[in-house]
């Protein structure tokens, strides 16, 4: 089965998928009517208009409240000055703008190539993908979160060194999972970028404790060590490795601590050997969502890059499977009972995929075969990769496959050349390798 060739081909397969998506998310997966852009706002306006403490907050008829780090309520302020639902749209917008910087980071020269029509696919793949659509419902923050990181991986890779940190310092004091790209600066020794990027957060956080001296006090000595605020650590939303040891009814914490140092030394291993900085950020954000006690859905928003990675690396069919699996919620299955062996390969199936994607993502980009100086496209951009949609690209139409399979054509550095400093996050020069959340129960987090 071959893609349609002609424009009106093209726009008729857009809509009738356009169609197909939007039945699929407003049957299959459960809507999250905005609770944790609920949570954002009422604590907002309990602290700021009622003399209320930031952490003391609860949704009304439910247990759950404010977790971030006191700069996140800081940040949120403005929502102060408008009312619920003005916040709700203000949140949907700056959530698209986001998407849209992540996926001009990710695309880079490819953008303007595929046009609308792949601007059509990947907008609908990606509105299948569960962690987005649940981060988009939930009015939660992980996409403006990526963009920041996303922007400071464009910089490293295209040499602006100088300016990098700022957008990963910023998303680590918003929310703490984020912090692990600054201990990928130190790893890969980029010294001044760690440093702004540890400034920034440092300060941020010192801008909340004078805002908010006692919510500051109360975050970092108690709430900071209480993962009950944010929801049952066992609750098959928790896709991460101490979700895993809960629903196994594992609750020593040394336990964990010792499986968080393997996987630490496992990324800490894989990013030496990665050949790029998209690469470098792409299993940074793998090894945040196994190492987080809590990593709701939502979160693994952080696999996106993987993807495209695989995608780069030549591996479209894998990356149309793995990804395929994580837009049908089938963890959910398992929400009642998790038990038996059946339990713990499927409740934990998203977490199995991550650690896949640590463990096996290629490290660099397969050489295309040379090309004829009139046919070889410009350099590509040294921003992330693109999950980007195909033009006429044959094979079978699976999701990921139909709209990004051509952001493998995209020529990279070879077995054999030499990268400079500013693209390889080693600052090496040696020769590139080979290539709550869908569920009724609610949690904010």
């Amino acid at each position: 089965m071959r893609l349609p060739e002609t424009d009106r081909g093209r726009l008729t397969l857009l809509i009738a998928l356009a169609a197909a998506v939007t039945v699929f998310t407003a049957t299959v997966p459960l809507l999250r009517d905005w609770f944790d852009l609920r949570v954002y706002w009422g604590t907002i306006d309990h602290w700021a208009h009622h003399g209320g403490r930031v952490y003391d907050y609860r949704v009304p008829g439910t247990p759950y409240g404010f977790t971030y780090p006191p700069f996140a309520a800081v940040a949120m302020l403005p929502m102060a000055l408008v009312g619920l639902h003005t916040a709700i749209a203000a949140a949907l917008l700056l959530n698209l703008a986001a998407l849209a910087l992540v996926l001009r980071l990710l695309a880079g020269r490819d953008w303007k190539r595929h046009g609308w029509y792949g601007v059509g696919l990947t907008l609908c793949v990606l509105a299948l993908f569960e962690p987005l659509r649940d981060t988009i419902s939930f009015g939660q923050v992980n996409i403006l979160l990526l963009a920041l990181v996303l922007a400071d991986a464009h910089l490293l890779a295209t040499g602006r060194d100088r300016r990098a940190g700022i957008g990963i310092g910023l998303a680590a004091a918003v929310k703490l999972t984020p912090a692990l790209f600054i201990g990928l600066l130190l790893v890969t020794r980029r010294w001044r970028a760690a440093g702004v990027a540890t400034a920034v957060a440092v300060g941020a956080t010192g801008l909340a404790a004078l805002a908010a001296p006692d919510a500051s006090r109360f975050y970092w000595t108690t709430a900071l060590w209480d993962t009950t605020r944010v929801g049952h650590l066992d609750y098959v939303s928790n896709q991460s490795l101490q979700g895993v040891l809960a629903r196994l009814g594992v609750d020593s914490k040394a336990v964990w601590a010792a499986v968080v140092l393997v996987v630490l030394a496992v990324w800490v291993w894989r990013v030496r050997r990665a050949g790029e900085w998209r690469t470098a950020f792409a299993l940074t954000g793998l090894t945040a969502c196994l190492v987080s006690p809590v990593t709701w859905v939502h979160h693994l928003i952080w696999l996106i890059p993987s993807f495209v990675v695989l995608i780069r690396s030549g591996h479209v069919r894998i990356a149309s499977t793995l990804y395929a699996v994580m837009c049908t919620s089938v963890v959910w299955i398992w929400f009642h009972d998790a038990s038996g062996l059946d339990g713990f390969l499927g409740s934990n199936l998203y977490v199995w995929i991550t650690l896949g994607l640590l463990l096996w993502l290629p490290t660099g980009q397969r050489r295309r075969p040379a090309r004829s100086t009139s046919d070889t496209p410009p350099a590509p951009s040294a921003a992330a990769p693109a999950i980007i949609a195909a033009s006429g690209q044959p094979g079978p139409p699976s999701p990921v496959g139909a709209a990004a399979a051509t952001a493998a054509s995209t020529p990279g550095p070879g077995r054999g050349r030499t990268r400079s400093a500013s693209s390889d996050p080693t600052a090496s020069t040696r020769p590139a390798a080979a290539k709550p959340q869908s569920s009724s129960s609610r949690a904010s987090s």
